[in-house]
């Protein structure tokens, strides 16, 4: 592929998108370390608290359908900025809630956003994918992999100091509106869709339900990994505890070297050829650490099974956006609400399938899905 000179206005929106996925990912990372305050003060037990939790997710999914049509109408960077501001202004109510169904209606009201904004983002990321003519969207995610851990450090930094979930989040809210506008200003603001006939649904296309079933392998096992890494790793072989966390801090990190590299691997290679080739190493990796069950080749397999899947959901974004007849908005609306299933049905999934059989079984459904979406990426194609 031959350089491409870029007008500066492609460089602003890609620092500018660059930017709003840090703090998306950001903000929503800083409120994880007070979850254990959140549920003490409500007084829950586990059972309830994963009940409440399931409001982030569940918000997500119902809002990112109704974002792809609104990013059809209107543009990506209108709906960046409306989300963004609507995210800033509901994140303090999560240190408000007075009962366990209040913080249910809060989370499914700041997951809608958090879903919302994903979609919006992720479009305008497209934008710029397409103006720049290679592939860069997996820089994207890795800046948001990049803004969790800083977002976590915060979290755990305020919990450290003592500050409260409620002026953590006050504080955040009065930076997000003060970085809103300026953020979105650099964004790309002509991607609304130029015929009606692309505001159809995307499910009707059969390219999207493939591009979705390899989001939904995708998100499956990486949700499964967040969940059961740390309990495979004390329960099955038996670490000391402070050690049960590794596993998945080595997964989290290859994971964000791979979106680094990614968008270099894809033009070279070809998305089909990278993201097939990655998940076919991470699942026969993770396979045979399963197998041998030992510590040191158990954290070799969680690195290479975040390298494995590293690259799925950037490419099948920009994929999705490509090979769809509809709105790359809703394109990747598609695809997202089916990666979100996967991620919320991997960890119960694991749980009921463990306690049937044992857990390293249940775990090797993993190298299964990394297998079935070396296969289904054939279906990938480039962007643009």
């Amino acid at each position: 592929m031959s350089d491409v000179v870029l007008t500066p206005r492609p460089k602003v929106a890609r620092v500018s998108t660059a930017l709003v996925f840090a703090v998306h990912a950001a903000v929503f990372a800083a409120w994880t370390p007070h979850i254990p305050e959140v549920k003490d003060r409500l007084g829950l037990n586990d059972g309830t608290l994963g009940l409440a939790l399931l409001g982030a997710p569940v918000g997500s999914v119902v809002a990112m359908l109704a974002a792809g049509g609104a990013i059809a109408r209107w543009g990506s960077r209108r709906v960046v900025l409306l989300t963004f501001v609507a995210y800033a202004l509901v994140s303090p109510a999560l240190g408000f809630v007075p009962a366990p169904v209040w913080l249910f209606v809060a989370l499914a009201f700041w997951g809608g956003f958090q879903g919302a904004l994903d979609v919006a983002m992720n479009s305008q990321g497209i934008a710029v994918e397409t103006a720049y003519g290679r592939p860069i969207l997996s820089s994207f995610h890795a800046w948001w992999s990049a803004g969790a851990f800083v977002g976590v450090g915060i979290g755990a930094l305020a919990v450290a100091l003592g500050v409260d979930l409620r002026t953590q989040m006050i504080v955040f809210t009065v930076v997000l509106l003060l970085v809103a506008w300026p953020l979105t200003r650099g964004m790309f603001g002509d991607d609304r869709a130029v015929d009606e006939h692309k505001l159809g649904l995307p499910w009707r296309d059969r390219r999207v339900l493939l591009l979705g079933a390899v989001m939904f392998g995708g998100l499956l096992c990486e949700g499964a990994i967040g969940d059961w890494a740390a309990v495979y790793l004390r329960d099955t072989i038996e670490v000391p505890v402070g050690q049960v966390g590794l596993g998945y801090a080595v997964f989290a990190v290859m994971m964000f070297l791979g979106r680094v590299g990614g968008d270099g691997w894809v033009a070279r290679f070809g998305p089909a050829r990278v993201v097939g080739g990655l998940a076919a190493a991470g699942g026969i990796a993770f396979g045979v650490a399963l197998v041998a069950g030992q510590f040191w080749l158990a954290l070799v397999g969680f690195g290479v099974f975040g390298l494995g899947i590293a690259c799925v959901v950037p490419v099948v974004f920009s994929s999705a956006a490509a090979q769809s007849d509809a709105h790359a908005g809703q394109a990747i609306a598609g695809v997202a609400t089916a990666g979100w299933a996967g991620f919320l049905l991997g960890p119960p999934l694991i749980g009921l399938v463990s306690h049937a059989t044992s857990l390293p079984l249940a775990l090797g459904v993993l190298p299964v899905c990394c297998l079935g979406i070396a296969v289904a990426a054939r279906s990938l194609r480039p962007a643009g």
